[in-house]
């Protein structure tokens, strides 16, 4: 019997090895199909390119922080628009039905899965979206209690989600870290021998991978308050109570969002699309994420070079005299351009990539940290600097470059090639972002 077992192993062994071939040639790992990358839902495809980035027009500023550069970037999906009110309000709704389904699985099994397929423990267990979550039921209510604002909170007697308790726990690679030679793997001692410094800000010695897994928390309800704290004397009391969650708005971009809500949104989107490929057997796609100051401005102006806005051309109106963003036009006639505030989005002429508002309407977060000399030590490939910023850090180390202009801006800031910034933990009435993913292949 020993000897049948061991002939078998034997024939198991070449033939896994022989593949599909049969004669030792190498043919590669089988695949059950081969991969097509199907288009984004709302995204539109970057080709690959290279551009002169750096300024097209006077520096009015006289910051010198644009020196004029050759650089290439690969191809990528980006967001056709701004991420609107609606689409985060997605983001919100998940946070809270998760808290809501945690909060409920402590007494009903049904809100959490505790076991996989094969009878083993899922610990910390999952939560099952498959249950459906009745709010009107009593029982549920009773539970569900606490994730309300308690009643000398509310307002009119209303019963509103404590928006403070919608934090958002996820995980990231600081790869960054990971990629340093003295943080690597040493196969003669079988071990790490580098620090890595965790997401509070503390040094600590590498045990093993999970040292380079940060894990965050970040609160996902919009400041609504920005309405009122961007602007001293002035009266904007209704953007405040309508903004985000009216359906009127539902189409306008988000804003109130700082740069750690947007990476935040960036990361629950890859996990949800990602989630469902996995649960039909589909390889996974590239993460979503913030573009790079370079991808942005390199989307921005269209696959055009040395264009001053992403329209193409050196002015701010068509030939008939129509303004083509939403900024603030005339020395401060805001609405001289259609709108006194944010717009719809989509309200103008896409650039020739077919993206819309990447000038005006909210400027945008982009990945990139911030530095007046970037630009002078940055590669020439797919350009960026990142830094993460940790709690004990200088503000300056927390300046997150923003990009397009807005609303309350003047012609300057639409220009592709202006750049500026905001605090990371700053939120503005001002300030949106857009997405984009990484295309696998070229």
């Amino acid at each position: 019997m020993k000897k049948v077992l061991a002939l078998c192993i034997i024939v198991l062994t070449i033939l896994s090895g022989c593949g599909r071939s049969g004669n030792g040639e190498l043919v590669g790992v089988p695949r059950r199909a081969s991969f097509y990358e199907p288009e984004p839902y709302g995204m539109l495809f970057i080709p690959q390119g290279s551009f002169n980035m750096g300024l097209n027009d006077q520096d009015i500023t006289g910051s010198l922080t644009t020196e004029v550069r050759t650089v290439s970037v690969p191809s990528f999906w980006m967001d056709e628009t701004e991420i609107t009110n609606t689409e985060y309000r997605q983001f919100v709704y998940w946070v809270r039905d998760s808290i809501a389904r945690s909060m409920l699985g402590e007494q009903f099994d049904e809100f959490l899965i505790t076991e996989d397929r094969f009878g083993n423990i899922i610990e910390p267990p999952f939560i099952n979206w498959r249950t459906r979550l009745n709010w009107n039921n009593e029982e549920y209510a009773e539970i569900l209690e606490d994730l309300f604002l308690p009643e000398n909170e509310r307002f009119f007697r209303r019963k509103e989600i404590d928006t403070r308790l919608l934090n958002y726990e996820y995980e990231w690679v600081d790869l960054q870290q990971a990629a340093r030679r003295s943080n690597r793997f040493n196969f003669e001692t079988n071990s790490y021998e580098g620090e890595v410094y965790n997401q509070f800000g503390e040094r600590i010695e590498i045990a093993d991978r999970s040292a380079f897994i940060m894990k965050d928390r970040v609160n996902v309800y919009p400041d609504t308050l920005v309405w009122i704290a961007d602007f001293t004397y002035s009266f904007n009391e209704p953007m405040t109570e309508m903004y985000f969650w009216h359906p009127g708005f539902d189409e306008y971009p988000v804003v109130g969002v700082d740069w750690k809500q947007a990476t935040a949104f960036c990361i629950w989107r890859t996990q949800l699309l990602n989630n469902f490929l996995r649960s039909k057997g589909q390889p996974e796609v590239m993460q979503y994420r913030l573009p790079s100051e370079a991808e942005w401005e390199y989307a921005a102006r269209g696959g055009l070079n040395s264009n001053t806005y992403p329209w193409g051309g050196l002015y701010t109106r068509n030939d008939q005299g129509c303004f083509l963003a939403n900024f603030k036009p005339l020395r401060g006639r805001y609405g001289d351009d259609g709108g006194m505030y944010t717009m719809q989005v989509g309200s103008f002429a896409p650039n020739d990539f077919g993206l819309y508002d990447m000038a005006g309407n909210v400027a945008e977060w982009t990945s990139s940290a911030f530095d007046e000399s970037s630009y002078s030590f940055m590669h020439d490939m797919s350009p960026t600097y990142k830094y993460n910023a940790l709690p004990g850090d200088h503000h300056v180390m927390k300046r997150k470059v923003v990009r397009g202009g807005s609303w309350k801006d003047i012609g300057f800031f639409l220009q592709n090639s202006t750049r500026t910034y905001e605090y990371q933990d700053s939120a503005k009435s001002y300030i949106g972002f857009r997405c984009v993913r990484d295309y696998i292949g070229n």
